[in-house]
């Protein structure tokens, strides 16, 4: 005790240092995070719009190809007229129309539906919707928004740990208020409750600053 009482000062002294140290951690380090969720939001709203633009493409080739197929249908009603020249006008117009406007992706789910209506006429099956060819159309639409939706989680997940160390920052500020006062009282007995209840909330505020993830700056 006797040491404690000689050396109080000292002691004191070394503390504020620590917790000075560790506020500017704890400080540094939710910049870091604040720049870290200013980054993802930005990366993840240039991402959503782009998903959005894929979607618009999609959108746009889908409703054109499902006007396509309507023209499709009406071809093939007049193909099966029993009139010859109907028939044949048809036939042509038709080939010309389906050489011409309609895609491979398009063009698959046309033979996969016409397989299937041909299997089981009871049921109608339409080409345009069809798994495979929306794949083709909205697949990279799904893939962009997944990825800004992960993207800006990650903008949440910084802004959390960000504020987690703002947190600990400003217990801290309260840890170093606390020594301060322990540095300049005379009075041992208030030294002493100074400087422990200031370690006391230093340790609390290690802890919390500890359970974020160390953030390097390369």
């Amino acid at each position: 005790m006797s040491f404690l009482r000689n050396n109080t000062e000292v002691i004191i002294a070394i503390l504020l240092g620590v917790v000075s140290i560790g506020t500017a951690y704890a400080s540094y380090e939710s910049s870091l995070y604040g720049g870290q969720q200013a980054q993802a939001y930005t990366n993840g709203t240039n991402f959503s719009t782009e998903a959005e633009s894929l979607y618009l493409e999609g959108n746009q080739q889908y409703v054109q190809d499902s006007q396509l197929w309507q023209t499709l249908t009406e071809l093939r009603l007049d193909i099966a007229n029993p009139d010859p020249a109907i028939s044949e006008a048809a036939q042509i117009k038709y080939d010309t129309v389906y050489f011409q406007s309609v895609s491979d992706d398009f063009g698959a789910a046309i033979e996969r539906a016409d397989a299937e209506n041909t299997a089981n006429p009871d049921f109608y099956v339409d080409p345009s919707n069809d798994e495979e060819y929306q794949a083709t159309l909205f697949g990279d639409y799904s893939d962009m928004k997944t990825k800004a939706e992960k993207t800006i989680a990650e903008g949440d997940l910084a802004n959390t740990y960000g504020d987690r160390l703002t947190l600990a920052t400003v217990i801290m500020a309260v840890s170093l208020f606390l020594l301060g006062i322990g540095a300049v009282v005379s009075a041992f007995r208030i030294k002493l409750i100074m400087g422990g209840v200031g370690v006391a909330i230093f340790i609390g505020a290690i802890a919390i600053a500890a359970a974020v993830p160390y953030l390097p700056l390369f």
